[in-house]
């Protein structure tokens, strides 16, 4: 094969329609050859890289073909007391690889040193039969009219998933497409989207990762997919045809289309927080080989063990150039080649770290702000990790949102009954001011969320109060202790009508108040039908009916709830503010954008708001939200009453006063037993049973609208 000296960018293997140029940084290396892999017994021909630019090593080959399989081989000092694990016999796989031609199969001639013995060993097995290989790829694709939604934050509703557990028990969906990108873009598949105003999917990790090996001795696997060794690659476990390199990059492309079809973006959630290769103990499969000192976070003491925030093994070295590089170019690739939208930064406190401690105005967050294409997606970060200073919530920059997980705490405790401070609670129902508002971000910096993919689902949070996580052979030690819930009066499954009841009307009442809060509502696929995983709050290894939706079993009262809640946020501006809440009667008004009252009918005094309540009214006033649309037009709506009964027994609720010749119109009671929608004088008092909630608006005094009265049908309790 004829090579040519190529060039030093772009970094991988890129197809330009002639021929293939191969691209791989390594500063400390001192020989790289390209290894290819051709013919049905994948024969090895090597190829060394004699070409390097600015650390760059590089070649080009003309008679090159996409589908092509390859890998690397790196040489230099193994050294692991200076950080430095070089070895050639390791075939490694390329870290800019656009699709995976095979991948790993777990054997012990994948670590550097020799397996039983410390890891400052030297293993000389050669890995290239067990190793992942990369595939060169045709990126090209027909995206015809495909255009990027791009909705607003502020009307953003996100669904979290993932990829097979959504779609493969779903019916509807053909069964070869099912667990696959193909799936999501099934006609079944965006019809249940629709229905539930979902404007953006959230996808856990689709990356290329490898399961880990303690796993799979397990007869288990890495579900989430939090392991990435291929920040460019899609993972090929969701394609259709796994052995087909190229189909997992055009049917995840064609996803995307279908998605922003139906108006739905689609947010990735990314993990460059550490890779798949472990501590010093892990195996060498690719950046280790190439450049160990480079690509991660060392002990400045003793660099043969690794910096780690995670608990994962290994931190990537977010001082380095080519490292904040890679992940920008991971990032850009995704967004401007396989059009995505947005993503959502897992543990991304480590993201900041050029030393030990985080630097929220590092170089990762000045690189982000200033790029003109990552500047204009979507960027959600977790704003935590388990490092000195790692807890960031509310401390992100501008142009960034986070999961709030101080949302989802004070929530769950106060339906689970337990004492949470007014303020703290109301803060977090009107966009958690007290945390954004000061560094000049506005509600929709907060992602609110009662459930994830990490912990119990909605059903079981209401079901469980312990965990039980056996199945994934830890002795219940892993997953969360601390999860603020209440199993409603019995452990796990039961016949009891009052239990049921009761949980039914719990489920009913966090997923409102997620709907009725402001912020960015986020899901968890399968909580809208009432999806259970027994009690397992860390499903990070059960690929099975465990984590798969069964939609065999939905709970349809409540989908048809979930949906007429999703309706009304959709419906009511004042669920959608783009600015904070003043809290005070604005240019002479008598009332308040948002008022805050007691079962009496009186508003909280200044004592009271420091105290815990178990039962309180959040009017919102829809005609005083101060916004213009993209006309230029106010922005006017319904003015909501929400009261909230967490409390053990009826409360009767003195209802506010109104405009003069208006009403209170109920839209729906989370404990209704099927009576018909009504309308309600202020003054008035509303019977609130316990563990409930109920929504009002103003309207002209006159019988209840048909449009509400239909959502009030949807919503109740049939």
């Amino acid at each position: 094969m004829r090579v040519w000296p190529g060039r030093p960018y772009p970094l991988g293997a890129t197809w330009d329609g002639v021929g293939v140029n191969f691209a791989l940084f390594s500063e400390n290396a001192t020989a790289v050859d390209l290894c290819l892999f051709e013919g049905p017994g994948l024969v090895e021909q090597r190829i060394p890289l004699r070409e390097r630019t600015d650390q760059v090593w590089h070649c080009y080959l003309p008679d090159a073909l996409p589908g092509l399989l390859y890998g690397i081989r790196a040489s230099g000092p193994y050294e692991p007391e200076k950080g430095l694990r070089f070895n050639p016999h390791k075939l490694l796989f390329d870290p800019y690889a656009k699709a995976v031609g095979r991948e790993l199969t777990w054997h012990d001639a994948l670590f550097g040193y020799t397996i039983g013995q410390d890891d400052t060993t030297f293993d000389t097995r050669d890995s290239s039969a067990f190793a992942p290989l990369a595939a060169v790829t045709d990126t090209a694709f027909t995206w015809g009219t495909d255009r990027r939604p791009a909705r607003p934050w502020h009307e953003t509703l996100i669904y979290e998933l993932h990829v097979k557990g959504f779609t493969k028990k779903m019916p509807g969906v053909p069964d070869h497409m099912r667990g696959t990108y193909a799936g999501i873009g099934s006609e079944a598949a965006l019809d249940h989207l629709k229905k539930l105003n979902v404007t953006a999917v959230e996808l856990l990790p689709v990356h290329y990762r490898a399961d880990d090996r303690h796993l799979m001795d397990r007869g288990l696997s890495n579900y989430w997919g939090y392991n990435t060794l291929g920040f460019f690659a899609p993972d090929p476990r969701f394609s259709t045809n796994p052995r087909d390199p190229s189909a997992a990059v055009r049917e995840f492309k064609s996803m995307v289309r279908s998605l922003h079809s139906i108006g739905v973006e689609v947010i990735l959630d990314v993990v460059y927080n550490h890779t798949a290769e472990g501590n010093q103990m892990g195996p060498t499969l690719s950046f280790r080989g190439l450049d160990n000192p480079s690509y991660y976070f060392l002990s400045p003491e003793h660099p043969r063990y690794y910096m780690d925030f995670t608990a994962c093994g290994n931190s990537p070295n977010m001082r380095h150039p080519r490292v904040l590089q890679l992940v920008m170019d991971s990032l850009r690739y995704w967004v401007e080649e396989m059009h995505v939208d947005g993503f959502r930064f897992d543990l991304a406190p480590t993201l900041a770290r050029e030393l030990a401690e985080v630097d929220k105005l590092g170089s990762f967050f000045d690189i982000i702000h200033q790029d003109p294409v990552l500047s204009r997606v979507k960027l959600i970060a977790e704003p935590w990790d388990i490092g000195p200073g790692g807890y960031m919530v509310g401390n992100f920059p501008v142009g960034w949102t986070e999961w709030n997980g101080e949302y989802r705490d004070a929530v769950r405790g106060f339906w689970a009954g337990k004492d949470v401070s007014t303020r703290l609670l109301a803060h977090r129902l009107t966009g958690s001011g007290d945390l954004y508002e000061r560094t000049g971000r506005r509600p929709y910096a907060s992602i609110n969320f009662v459930t994830c993919h990490d912990g119990f689902t909605l059903r079981d949070l209401v079901s469980y109060e312990q965990k039980h996580n056996l199945a994934n052979g830890e002795d219940n030690r892993d997953g969360h202790n601390d999860n603020r819930n209440w199993n409603c009066g019995h452990e796990g499954p039961t016949d009891d009508p009052k239990v049921v009841a009761r949980r039914a009307r719990q489920r009913r009442n966090m997923f409102a108040t997620l709907m009725l809060s402001q912020g960015v509502p986020m899901i968890l696929a399968g909580d809208e039908f009432g999806h259970t995983q027994q009690g397992n709050n860390n499903t990070y290894c059960q690929d099975s009916d465990l984590t798969w939706l069964d939609w065999g079993a939905v709970d349809g009262e409540f989908l048809t709830f979930a949906r007429a809640v999703a309706q009304i946020w959709r419906a009511q501006p004042v669920l959608q503010r783009r600015t904070f809440f003043q809290g005070r009667p604005i240019r002479g008004e008598g009332v308040a954008d948002v008022s805050w009252f007691r079962p009496n009918g009186h508003e909280l005094t200044d004592a009271e708001w420091e105290e815990p309540h178990k039962c309180l009214g959040m009017r919102l006033a829809g005609d005083l939200i101060r916004e213009t649309d993209e006309y230029g037009e106010p922005v006017v709506g319904d003015t909501l009453l929400v009261l909230m009964n967490a409390g053990t027994k009826l409360v009767r609720f003195v209802l506010p006063a109104t405009n003069p010749e208006h009403v209170w119109e109920l839209m729906f009671d989370t404990a209704d037993d099927g009576t018909p929608a009504a309308t309600h004088a202020g003054g008035a008092k509303y019977e609130l049973k316990d563990h409930t909630l109920a929504v009002f608006r103003t309207r002209p005094e006159s019988p209840p609208s048909t449009e509400v009265a239909a959502l009030h049908r949807a919503a109740r309790r049939v």
